[in-house]
């Protein structure tokens, strides 16, 4: 009986604490780690999030750039960060991707983080020099059938997003393109305007411009569906690679052990400030879609992602 009773007095004990910890969280500033350098996309993301969730918090969530390695650095800082709260990490679809491209890293892809909500989503454009002869992705599935190994395709690297964009195309539509990697998204698409590649995937803000002024071409949208800036582009995957699907996400992550009320609160917290009208205004002015979940739909929404990501760099030769 003594026994019984010291378990059940340690198990309402732990109850309380972690209640207790949830009624005072925060009581001290809150870490931000973006895993990439100032002035990117994902910089942005976090500092708009960090000013937005500051006030509802009541206390300052400080931005703090970890950039390097992938995104490996600030993601590894917040896994061995304490599960308190006070680290979160904000990340994108790289943390899915270095699963696969990294023999060893610094944390568990799976088992290191909590998701707290998804936060936005990224559409890309499959773009081309108008010098390769084709108007649809039918034609370029056919060309490049036609011509293995011959289709050069450019990315910032591999394992970068445009990157493995091309490598599930290479997979979903069993075609032969030839990869080349740049230092940076922004030199490879200078040479497909160049004509010194053929083909790139590239984000929305970057093709669109160029497109009216005809130095490349828009096959279509990686998405699952059409984006209301081009409606007149068709998706991948109604054009001729059914099932097709790829788009950038950003998420809101904090270290494994964070006690789940905790989670609860910032997920509370932060899908309000991905509701609001002029936070989903500002991100769809990048080329973004606003989004939110509970805990549960975005870790089942990565997980899945590690398992897609990981059979399609298997498929393709790509990682390790």
């Amino acid at each position: 009986m003594k026994k019984w009773t010291l378990v059940v007095v340690a198990g309402a004990l732990v109850q309380w604490s972690a209640g207790a910890i949830a009624q005072t969280y925060p009581a001290k500033p809150v870490r931000l780690i973006v895993p990439t350098a100032p002035g990117g996309g994902t910089d942005l993301i976090g500092r708009l999030l960090a000013q937005n969730l500051s006030g509802p918090l009541g206390q300052q969530v400080v931005v703090d750039n970890r950039g390097g390695a992938g995104t490996t650095i600030g993601s590894a800082l917040t896994a061995k960060a304490p599960p308190d709260g006070y680290t979160l990490l904000l990340n994108h679809t790289s943390l899915a991707f270095n699963a696969s491209f990294y023999d060893k890293l610094p944390y568990d892809t799976l088992n290191d983080f909590a998701p707290i909500s998804i936060l936005a989503t990224q559409p890309f454009i499959l773009a081309t020099h108008p010098s390769l002869p084709v108007k649809s992705v039918a034609e370029l599935v056919s060309l490049a059938r036609s011509r293995p190994g011959q289709i050069a395709y450019a990315s910032g690297g591999a394992g970068s997003g445009p990157y493995m964009g091309a490598a599930l195309l290479q997979q979903s539509a069993k075609i032969d393109i030839l990869h080349v990697p740049y230092k940076g998204a922004g030199p490879a698409f200078t040479d497909l305007m160049a004509g010194q590649v053929q083909m790139m995937i590239a984000t929305v803000s970057v093709v669109l411009p160029h497109v009216k002024t005809g130095r490349v071409r828009a096959l279509a949208v990686t998405s699952a569906k059409r984006i209301a800036v081009a409606p007149e582009l068709p998706t991948v995957g109604e054009s001729a690679v059914p099932g097709y699907e790829y788009s950038a996400w950003y998420g809101l992550f904090a270290p494994a052990g964070t006690p789940t009320q905790i989670v609860a609160r910032l997920n509370d917290e932060t899908v309000k400030v991905m509701r609001a009208r002029d936070l989903q205004e500002k991100f769809a002015a990048s080329g973004l879609e606003a989004l939110s979940s509970s805990p549960e739909a975005f870790k089942a929404h990565f997980e899945r992602e590690v398992q897609k990501w990981a059979t399609v760099a298997k498929a393709v030769g790509a990682g390790r």
